[in-house]
């Protein structure tokens, strides 16, 4: 048997054992009634939860009052006034003021009932409230008890309604708390007695509606009658409830009082039990009994708690921090070895781990730093190759032409410098393009309407759609109209998304089908540029966005890699669907906001972004 096992047999035992002991001393010493003590406890328990009721609902008010007089609340008013207000913009505003309030619910109501922003449910964004729009003057109303509908169930609120007047229009907050086994937990019993709800919110009895603080209560069947009883005459009564074989001993007095709604509606029922034993004699046993059972299991539990912590729970914390360690990056981590026994052999496991990741890491960096010099040596030099061999053949025919004294002597120069510098403007460019993506400025960002950015893309490519002499191709916009203004650098958007349609063109020398899409989902936007081109292997899929790759025969291998430095600086993320014959589709996915640091922008070497996904079609 595992030392787990053992250590879990031996917390069940002394559990059982406990509880045994505990309920054998409570049944043996509570035979005799205590009638005299029964009504005034019961009355003063009433007594209370009408207190704690009325006052529960009074701080519920003050908080819903708390959040009309808000600043914030005021501007939303003011907002929402305002002709063809936006009122998508406050769709969560509701969920992070009941946080803040420490409220269950908050639904914030325009003057029409329309639904705006609900904490307990904010799909029902635009729902109709027409019960709140009836009543005049809710800041003069108290709290009451309503049905609340949630995405998982119905529950029982005390709510507090308040309005906000802005002009003739009001703004209607509704907030409140559930009534449940937690309010049931703040009631301060006395010994002997407790107090159960009954939620009221579907027709005849609903066993799984009646709990105690702790959950459902427990033969909840006993209580049918009674519950039904004060469905019926909808008032406050008294019953003895017995269970169990032996009458004296599982015998309880509970008072009913019912829970009405504002429309007078019966929403629950508070039950107010209490225990038909002796209670000074209970009291007695009990207190002994739970400072005895107490103070064991409390230094048992010290000992056992302070060795499973030294022995298990310290290593396993450890390497539970060390594997955080490397996976935030720290490759270094490593955790001590305090023992030989399986913890220690798992720490010496994972030493052993972080240690050839590390070595792994290092050797993979330096083969990736010298391929990459590699390919921008072999780029480099494919790229100055063409314009120097013009230049060495423009400059030996002027030597040749000055040695020979032509009378058209003159004509080459002319012509010849002519060459000279049409092929050093093109080395030129060649050296501006690599030093244009090695100076990608950080993006700056504003609101920018996606569409039109792609519309001005495609506009600026309509010679090359339809060029003299070649097969056209078309071109088709599917633009999400409804799509929202998103935070982005629009200058190095538009450039990304002219490359993509630059590489989508070049992909379709024969003619073909260009498309690009917009679309919203989820706080983010999404842009496809799909042609009907060659198509790529998985291979070259693999290797697209590498600086300097390409598989054009003209090109210096940018223009993708320039689409996925933007991308990763706008935190997004790029992937490319392809297959041999079937053409291409990359699809971009930016998020609706951007974090931006209050000390400025992250430099590039600490940007972080999903690489590139390739998925073949």
């Amino acid at each position: 048997m595992s030392f787990r096992t053992k250590l879990l047999a031996f917390f069940v035992t002394t559990i059982v054992a406990a509880v045994t002991l505990v309920a054998w001393g409570v049944s043996a010493y509570t035979r005799r009634a205590f009638e005299g003590f029964d009504r005034q406890r019961s009355d003063a328990l009433v007594a209370q939860f009408r207190r704690e009721y009325a006052q529960r609902g009074d701080e519920i008010a003050h908080r819903v009052q708390s959040i009309a007089d808000a600043e914030a609340t005021l501007r939303m008013a003011m907002d929402l006034n305002r002709p063809q207000a936006d009122v998508s913009q406050y769709y969560n505003d509701a969920r992070g003021i009941a946080q803040t309030q420490q409220i269950d619910f908050l639904d914030i109501v325009a003057d029409d009932g329309t639904l705006i922003s609900s904490s307990e449910w904010p799909a029902r964004f635009g729902y109709k409230n027409d019960w709140v729009t009836a009543e005049p003057d809710w800041n003069s109303k108290g709290a009451f008890l309503r049905r609340v509908d949630t995405p998982d169930a119905v529950d029982l609120g005390f709510l507090a309604v308040r309005t906000v007047r802005i002009g003739d229009k009001r703004l209607f907050l509704i907030g409140g708390q559930r009534l449940d086994q937690k309010f049931l937990a703040t009631l301060v019993l006395p010994e002997g007695m407790r107090t159960l709800l009954y939620r009221n919110l579907e027709q005849g009895f609903a066993p799984a509606e009646l709990t105690d603080p702790h959950g459902p209560a427990s033969q909840s069947e006993l209580f049918s009658p009674m519950i039904a009883d004060v469905q019926k005459n909808r008032r406050e009564l008294q019953r003895t409830i017995t269970s169990g074989v032996a009458p004296d001993t599982n015998s309880e007095t509970f008072n009913a009082i019912p829970l009405v709604g504002r429309d007078a509606d019966l929403l629950g029922v508070l039950l107010v039990g209490s225990s038909r034993q002796s209670l000074i004699e209970m009291l007695t046993f009990i207190r002994a009994l739970a400072l005895l059972v107490g103070g064991a299991v409390i230094l048992l539990g010290m000992i056992l708690g302070w060795w499973v912590s030294a022995r298990v729970t310290r290593p396993i914390e450890e390497l539970a921090a060390g594997a955080r360690d490397v996976a935030a990056g720290h490759w270094a981590a490593r955790v001590e070895v305090r023992s030989r026994d399986e913890i220690g052999q798992l720490a010496d496991a994972f030493n052993d781990m972080t240690r050839q990741l590390a070595e792994q890491r290092e050797r993979l960096v330096q083969t990736e730093r010298v391929a990459a010099w590699r390919e921008l040596a072999r780029r480099l030099a494919h790229e100055l190759k063409n314009p120097l061999f013009p230049l060495q053949l423009t400059v030996e025919n002027l030597q040749r032409a000055r040695e020979q004294t032509s009378e058209q002597f003159d004509e080459i120069f002319f012509e010849s410098t002519a060459t000279l510098r049409a092929e050093l403007e093109n080395l030129k460019s060649i050296v501006g393009r690599f030093s244009d993506f090695a100076k990608m400025p950080p993006p700056e960002f504003e609101p920018v309407d996606l569409n039109e950015l792609v519309r001005g893309a495609v506009k600026l490519f309509e010679p090359q759609l339809a060029p003299v002499g070649r097969p056209p191709i078309t071109p088709e916009l599917y633009l999400d109209e409804n799509l929202p203004r998103l935070q982005a650098d629009p200058t190095l958007l538009r450039r990304a998304i002219e490359n993509l349609i630059l590489n989508s063109l070049d992909a379709m020398p024969a003619g073909g089908m260009l498309t690009v899409r917009t679309a919203h989902r989820a706080g983010a936007v999404r842009i496809e540029v799909t042609d009907t081109g060659e198509g790529l292997t998985p291979e070259e899929c693999a290797r697209l966005f590498t600086p300097y790759y390409t598989t054009k025969r003209h090109g210096t291998g940018l223009g993708l890699a320039i689409v996925q430095s933007v991308v990763s600086d706008h935190n997004g993320r790029i992937e490319v669907e392809s297959a041999p014959g079937a053409g291409a589709t990359f699809r971009i996915e930016l998020p609706m906001e951007q974090n931006n640091s209050p000390e400025g922008p992250i430099p590039a070497e600490e940007r972080s972004a999903d690489p590139p996904v390739f998925t073949a079609a």
